[in-house]
């Protein structure tokens, strides 16, 4: 029998909250270059459910989930911080 694999966590940025129930969340990450290893900032993007009303500039923490959708596979846990501007 295989262990159950543990749920992952990321933290990012809401960057898109166009569509219902979806808000597309932003995570950067650190990465050497292969070559010259310098260090280098990379972005992934993340679409992922929202029951919460996240708004655009939200802090959120997604977490793995089954497929809901062709491309949502996340969903918003929990708002870390609110974006005062909106």
């Amino acid at each position: 029998m295989t262990e159950a694999r543990r749920r992952q966590f990321k933290v990012g940025r809401v960057i898109s909250n166009k569509m219902q129930k979806t808000v597309v969340v932003a995570v950067d990450y650190l990465k050497p270059h292969p070559l010259y290893r310098k260090i280098i900032r990379r972005t992934s993007k993340f679409h992922a459910h929202d029951e919460q009303q996240c708004r655009i500039g939200d802090i959120v923490r997604i977490g793995e989930t089954r497929p809901l959708s062709k491309t949502k596979r996340w969903e918003v846990v929990e708002i870390i911080k609110r974006n005062e501007e909106a």
